[in-house]
């Protein structure tokens, strides 16, 4: 292994506006090496975690632009790759770690410095998943700008010393759009935090907790909630909860951001947590699973990865009457199998396997590989 201690580390992140995912994994991350310059497009300057707050903040010059780390971000993605090519590293660091879902996987390492990626996704809003925005000025311009934008994400691929995909499902997108291989290491779950308690009874309720934007699929959810009357509680935020509202019956429950301590109450006493989405791997159904809720999930993406049939069912679609169709044969009363497939994404192992990309990508020097493979137009 490496000694932490002597190796100076820079971090990459597309922007920190808020504590999602990604951002969780970036917290872990840096409480594994300790604290250091984080390179990112923009920041609004809310604390995210302790560990995060601690790392001085390189943005881009998106920042200066009013409403930059707000809402307007979504409007500024033409202009992502020219921000990440303006960034400069400092030359005083041995390693560049980027969390990427986005553009910072295209930033430049100086030079000799290696470059490990830990890719949540690449761009989903022009690899995968832009016919979600179709509708609209966003649609039209995500549609025009969409072949400048591959040929950047093709070429600065070249950037990445290795890559690490947080799933299978993500190693396939990774080695089609960039013809890279890459390390499967899956993003840690706080499975010692999310835990069961048998002292909570599990309630009939069906649960989501996602970010409320088009391609999470939450309307899926409360049109199958509406059918069956059945009483549903949607925990997050986000750009399309107005519509979402307007489409929820009498038995759906919007309860907004929730902590920690109160994500993990409503996971003890959900009869179900739904997750309708195609997703990078999903952190939130393996934090039910530890807490001994089953989930029903889209056979896609990271579910493959994470959800079986001892702890939850699998909607071959994504319709309402697929989700209805798993929730029946979803099992129930399985807290110690639901329990025991989370333990496998634990942190700990998280930890160990990033130290060890870590250890090989340092012992191999700073050289960037070629493209290793012929990336596909479309996909």
């Amino acid at each position: 292994m490496i000694d932490r201690s002597s190796i100076r580390f820079a971090y990459a992140h597309d922007w920190l506006v808020q504590m999602r995912g990604g951002e969780l994994v970036l917290d872990r991350i840096i409480r594994r090496f300790g604290p250091g310059p984080i390179y990112t497009l923009v920041a609004n300057g809310q604390p995210l975690s302790e560990s995060i707050d601690a790392c001085p903040l390189r943005t881009s010059f998106l920042q200066q632009f009013p409403g930059a780390a707000g809402r307007l971000r979504r409007w500024m993605l033409p202009l992502m790759p020219k921000a990440v090519d303006r960034l400069r590293v400092r030359p005083d660091c041995d390693i560049l770690i980027s969390t990427s879902s986005c553009v910072m996987k295209g930033i430049r390492p100086p030079e000799g410095v290696p470059h490990l990626c830990y890719c949540h996704s690449p761009a989903r809003y022009i690899w995968s998943q832009g016919t979600v925005y179709d509708g609209g000025l966003r649609g039209i311009g995500l549609r025009a700008m969409t072949p400048a934008f591959k040929r950047w994400d093709r070429r600065t691929a070249a950037n990445v010393t290795r890559f690490i995909a947080a799933s299978t499902y993500i190693a396939g997108r990774i080695r089609a759009c960039f013809g890279r291989e890459s390390t499967v290491i899956s993003p840690p779950v706080r499975t010692a935090f999310f835990t069961p308690d048998p002292t909570v009874e599990r309630e009939e309720f069906w649960l989501l907790a996602a970010a409320l934007e088009p391609f999470k699929r939450v309307d899926l959810a409360i049109e199958a909630a509406n059918r069956r009357r059945h009483p549903l509680k949607i925990a997050g935020a986000g750009s399309i909860e107005r519509e979402l509202r307007d489409r929820a019956g009498p038995t759906v429950e919007f309860v907004g951001l929730q902590s920690a301590e109160r994500l993990r109450d409503l996971y003890r006493r959900a009869g179900l947590f739904l997750f309708p989405s195609l997703e990078d791997f999903g952190i939130a159904p393996v934090e039910a699973m530890a807490c001994g809720c089953p989930v029903v999930a889209l056979r896609g993406g990271g579910a493959l990865d994470t959800v079986n049939e001892s702890c939850g069912a699998f909607m071959d679609e994504q319709s309402p009457d697929a989700l209805l169709a798993a929730v029946e044969r979803a099992p129930r009363a399985c807290d110690d199998q639901c329990r025991q497939n989370a333990e496998r994404f634990g942190e700990d192992r998280f930890d160990r396997a990033l130290e060890e990309s870590v250890a090989e990508v340092m012992n191999a020097g700073g050289d960037r590989p070629s493209l290793g493979g012929t990336p596909r137009e479309t996909l």
